[in-house]
């Protein structure tokens, strides 16, 4: 049974997870793979679920090219839970979809947002925190989950959180002050000096019929087209109505098009969760035990000689990898594809893919 009344968890499920290329690619992306765990990271999100939600709760957007995978890893979700995207658009394209297929099924619907491609260890923490967000959610607030920063990430957007909400809940909330955008080193570690700022998780939670004020309000394109959608979901035109507006929509995240300009926007903080976003090789430094050299390997046939601190993967049984006298590497052999950079340069991998996409070599993206 559901603990959660009229509420939705809608996970986003056709990204590509770039930065994790080339073992993330076009037709597997990071979501469909076991980096981490002996389940995919997609199976994880969905079992991290289970207790706050039942199947029929639970909703997954995806892209035609990669439905059927999904739905073969999670088979006890009912096939009608999933949304297909005629082509990735956005996050504000999939949550404003995801919204108004909720708004025909349950008026009354609340929808938790959630990546399909994060790790969190402490699932009792995080259930407590959904709980939360969604009472306060209840309240008409738009909704985040904070995470705590432990170093001046580059990677992640901030937000800058105010005084504490007026209600009384179980759980410190406050009101945001801002959502800011990647920032650089110096910024990153003023921010944390601060003490105000949380790394923005990409979990939300809000009121259908909230979100989709907000869309009508700060991307009234998107909303005219959804609710042209929503208006055939559910009938016989269902599989004709997206392809023919889909393609000329704005790529917009949810979090620029519509959290920095939103009303009434509130912040849980979630430090405790043990959270990490995937988003790079380098980040799986902070999510598995490395060995006695601080290495870190996912091939079996490895003969490292003085080397430290390192990430090698291969896979590709009977290939032998051999690495003498390096230190903060990461090695990754996906069979077509060999990548070796330097830790702190982890991040640059999402432009080799953007790269590749405008040349004659678009087959490795």
């Amino acid at each position: 049974m559901s603990m959660l009344n009229h509420t939705y968890a809608v996970i986003m499920a056709g990204g590509g997870g770039t930065r994790l290329w080339p073992v993330s690619r076009r037709n597997r992306p990071k979501q469909m793979l076991s980096l981490v765990e002996d389940r995919t990271l997609f199976q994880a999100t969905v079992e991290r679920l289970k207790g706050l939600f039942i199947p029929e709760q639970i909703i997954v957007v995806t892209v035609a090219n990669q439905a059927e995978e999904l739905q073969e890893q999670v088979p006890n979700l009912p096939k009608e839970n999933f949304i297909i995207e005629p082509e990735p658009q956005g996050t504000a394209s999939v949550v404003g979809l995801a919204a108004v297929v909720l708004q025909k099924r349950d008026p009354e619907a609340i929808m938790v947002v959630l990546p399909s491609d994060h790790y969190i260890r402490n699932r009792d923490l995080f259930h407590l925190l959904l709980s939360v967000a969604v009472d306060v959610a209840k309240k008409g607030y738009l909704v985040t989950m904070g995470i705590t920063p432990t170093y001046p990430a580059t990677g992640f957007g901030y937000i800058q959180r105010g005084e504490i909400l007026p209600e009384h809940f179980t759980y410190p909330v406050y009101k945001v002050i801002s959502f800011k955008e990647k920032p650089n080193e110096m910024q990153a570690r003023e921010m944390i000096t601060q003490g105000d700022h949380s790394w923005n998780s990409g979990i939300f939670i809000w009121k259908v019929d909230n979100i989709l004020a907000e869309l009508t309000r700060q991307l009234p394109d998107l909303y005219f087209a959804l609710n042209h959608i929503g208006k055939g979901w559910g009938t016989t035109r269902q599989q004709t109505i997206p392809n023919g507006i889909w393609s000329g929509l704005k790529n917009v995240t949810i979090d620029y098009g519509i959290m920095e300009n939103a009303e009434h926007v509130a912040i849980v903080p979630a430090g405790g969760l043990e959270w990490n976003d995937m988003g790079s090789w380098d980040s799986l430094f902070d999510i598995l035990l490395p060995d006695k050299n601080g290495n870190i390997v996912f091939s079996s046939h490895l003969i490292p000689i003085d080397t430290e601190n390192s990430l090698v993967y291969g896979n590709r049984d009977g290939r032998l990898v051999v690495t003498i006298g390096v230190d903060d590497l990461i090695i990754v052999d996906s069979g077509d594809v060999l990548l070796v950079c330097h830790k702190d340069q982890a991040q640059k991998v999402r432009q080799v893919v953007d790269n590749l996409k405008n040349s004659d070599r678009e087959r490795f993206t």
